[in-house]
């Protein structure tokens, strides 16, 4: 279900019942693009059952699911179309189209290929735990997720989200992980896997990338000590989910290792209940052992710890003994 996870804290003061929550969405249900219309976004119900709930609550966990429709006309044709209007003008009246003429004819055969155009569909997860006051979207990409968070405030007004930050930023920790001497240095729970991104802060903005390479080496610690910054690290909690933490906290490639779903029903219906009971479950742990790792939350007013100064997170570059951890 979720692939990918941005977490944001929902501002006090908004906790509607289920019955708020769906009379507010049916206000703002998917309906397909028109022949004219080039995007289309709205709420369509979780379990792909025809006229249902489009709020489901598995666990006191609220899940929804926003679609977005959207068909775009390739601009090599929207230019040819509006050129053959341009020479037909020419070739009746003896004048070239200007510039605003041009532009308008350009538009118009935009929205004349428009209907023909081919619609594809996203759709995004939401998933909100009232108890801990999170919004996790499940979109790719920061567009997606300002998309997401729009459609949310337009179902329901009242609502006032912001990223969770943390005391300390997922790149200097990340940092740390990569300049440890051994896996026991690493966050309780988690570990660092082999694939990960450092970008360098110069001109030259120059990148190394790591897959499927064991990261606790010389190598990757010499490029930390040199100051190129870590942007992407694959990670992993207690063998049970992997992911893909980024520099703005975000988690991509989310996987749920063997065994998490091992005892699934066969029943379809029950099938979605058990998938958000475990998914949300798994990952509620996964976010508790990430924020702590970070230092903890970071609340309105507070002012961000101060990297550590202690000589274990300073690069230790290993010696020809050094084997690393047993992978």
């Amino acid at each position: 279900m979720f692939k990918n996870l941005t977490l944001y804290r929902i501002a006090p003061g908004w906790n509607p019942s289920l019955t708020e929550m769906e009379a507010a969405l049916d206000g703002h249900r998917f309906a397909p693009c028109s022949a004219s219309q080039e995007k289309s976004v709205g709420w369509v119900e979780p379990r792909g059952e025809a006229h249902g709930p489009l709020v489901e609550s598995v666990d006191n966990q609220r899940i929804l699911k926003l679609q977005i429709e959207s068909k775009a006309v390739p601009g090599a044709v929207v230019r040819k179309k509006a050129q053959e209007a341009a020479d037909q003008i020419e070739a009746t009246t003896g004048r070239k189209p200007g510039k605003k003429e041009t532009k308008t004819l350009r538009e118009d055969a935009r929205q004349a290929l428009l209907p023909m155009a081919f619609a594809r569909q996203q759709n995004v997860w939401v998933w909100i735990d009232p108890g801990r006051g999170w919004l996790v979207t499940d979109a790719s990409s920061q567009g997606k997720n300002d998309e997401v968070i729009t459609a949310l405030v337009e179902a329901f007004p009242g609502l006032a989200v912001s990223l969770l930050n943390t005391q300390m930023t997922p790149q200097a920790c990340m940092a740390r992980w990569l300049s440890a001497a051994d896996a026991q240095e690493w966050p309780e729970g988690l570990a660092v896997e082999r694939e990960c991104e450092l970008r360098s802060t110069d001109e030259e903005r120059s990148v190394v990338r790591f897959t499927r390479h064991h990261l606790l080496t010389d190598e990757v610690r010499r490029h930390v000590a040199e100051g190129k910054l870590p942007t992407r690290l694959a990670m992993s909690w207690e063998g049970r989910v992997g992911f893909v933490l980024t520099e703005s906290m975000a988690l991509r490639k989310i996987a749920f290792l063997e065994g998490v779903f091992e005892d699934r029903p066969a029943n379809e219906e029950e099938t979605f209940d058990s998938n958000v009971a475990i998914g949300t479950g798994e990952l509620r742990q996964v976010l508790d052992a990430l924020i702590e790792a970070l230092g903890g939350e970071l609340l309105p007013g507070q002012v961000p710890a101060l990297p550590s100064l202690d000589p274990a997170a300073a690069p230790v570059l290993a010696t020809p003994a050094d084997d690393g951890p047993p992978f």
